[in-house]
């Protein structure tokens, strides 16, 4: 048994996981994948839930930071919400994942070879692992090695920001990430491309990915500049009441003895989030943001004293998604209420006469705007 909702530890030694990362051989995507528990199945941590979903509707969101206890379904709550949704189109043969009908950035293959749309294939979302002792080459990509040696080529290797494109970059223990691969993170975030130049060669393709970092704050904190690059931040912490800490070891039981048996059971409700995500898309461009909204997005992110502006434009931008999900025609105070703490706590500078926790001071703030 390998933790609390879910947690299904299902890495290889290399530290990636298992079936949807790794090798792009032909051998590696015929291998069957193992199986992942259903989102749906989830016992609790509801507000990880609602973040993951909302970065899934509007992927521009940012990312979505998860920290608290070991063991919690941190790790098992990507997976499974990147095995809910529907595979994506890609462009045949590209090594980029991209988009075959050209509303993303291509890559300069994919431009070469005419006007979208580009001949497809389907494949599933990507969820990558990013390992905390990666090098900067497998990360970035690097020049293939053996082909310059057989045979005098400088071909392009791509590393892991090109096979999380289009997906998730997933990095568990985020605070202990070495200060160079932040950096390089940091840069392709804002970019959304990646740029590689090695021994001679000189190659850009597109990297958009939501990241999703995981960690225990106890271990190490987070560099401010890569904290604040996460739209959402969310907090897990292992479940306090009996019945719930029963149902999570109940279920977990049942999915180990019996993957297929307890997928079977759960499909239902899989499939019925899955249209709902797909709907949410749909409708997520027409979703209103009357000025009231965004006042009240404004006095709140005031009232807490975060710095810039990014607090409300992030806490604007998952109210709509939210809107988006729950099928509403626009956003109102309900939408703030519930996205608030994900979307800002993270962006709290420390008061020394305030040593309130970062969660109470959103709570506290959000009932003095919007009402208890």
């Amino acid at each position: 048994m390998t933790g609390a909702p879910g947690v299904s530890g299902g890495r290889t030694p290399g530290g990636e996981m298992a079936g949807l990362d790794g090798d792009r051989s032909a051998e590696a995507e015929r291998a069957p994948r193992r199986a992942a528990f259903p989102f749906t199945a989830i016992v609790g941590q509801d507000e990880m839930r609602l973040a993951l979903l909302a970065a899934a509707v509007d992927p521009g969101l940012g990312g979505v930071l998860v920290l608290g206890d070991r063991g919690t379904g941190k790790s098992t709550a990507v997976r499974a919400l990147a095995a809910l949704l529907p595979p994506m189109r890609a462009v045949e043969g590209c090594r980029f994942n991209c988009d075959p009908s050209g509303t993303g950035d291509l890559c300069d293959a994919c431009r070469a070879r005419g006007a979208p749309p580009l001949p497809a294939r389907t494949v599933p979302v990507p969820v990558v692992d990013l390992p905390l002792g990666a090098t900067e080459d497998r990360v970035v990509g690097a020049l293939d090695i053996e082909r310059a040696l057989t045979r005098g080529e400088k071909a392009f290797e791509p590393g892991l920001l090109a096979r999380a494109h289009r997906g998730f970059l997933y990095i568990d223990e985020v605070n202990l990430l070495e200060d160079h691969l932040v950096d390089l993170l940091l840069d392709v975030a804002a970019s959304g491309e990646n740029l590689v130049e090695r021994e001679g060669l000189s190659l850009r393709h597109p990297a958009r990915f939501v990241l999703v970092g995981s960690g225990n704050p106890e271990e190490g904190e987070l560099r401010p500049q890569l904290l604040d690059r996460f739209g959402l931040a969310v907090e897990v912490r292992t479940p306090t009441d009996l019945p719930q800490r029963v149902e999570v070891v109940k279920r977990r039981d049942a999915f180990e003895r019996d993957p297929a048996a307890f997928g079977a059971v759960w499909a239902p409700e899989e499939e019925k989030l899955r249209r709902s995500i797909l709907s949410a898309r749909e409708r997520l461009p027409d979703i209103g943001v009357g000025d009231a909204a965004i006042e009240g997005a404004a006095r709140l992110c005031m009232a807490l004293g975060t710095d810039g502006l990014r607090g409300e434009m992030t806490l604007v931008r998952a109210a709509r998604a939210l809107a988006a999900l729950d099928g509403d025609e626009e956003v109102g105070d309900r939408h703030l209420r519930r996205m608030a703490a994900p979307a800002l706590r993270h962006r709290l500078r420390r008061n020394p006469l305030d040593e309130a926790v970062a969660s109470t001071r959103v709570e506290r703030a959000v009932s003095e705007v919007f009402g208890a």
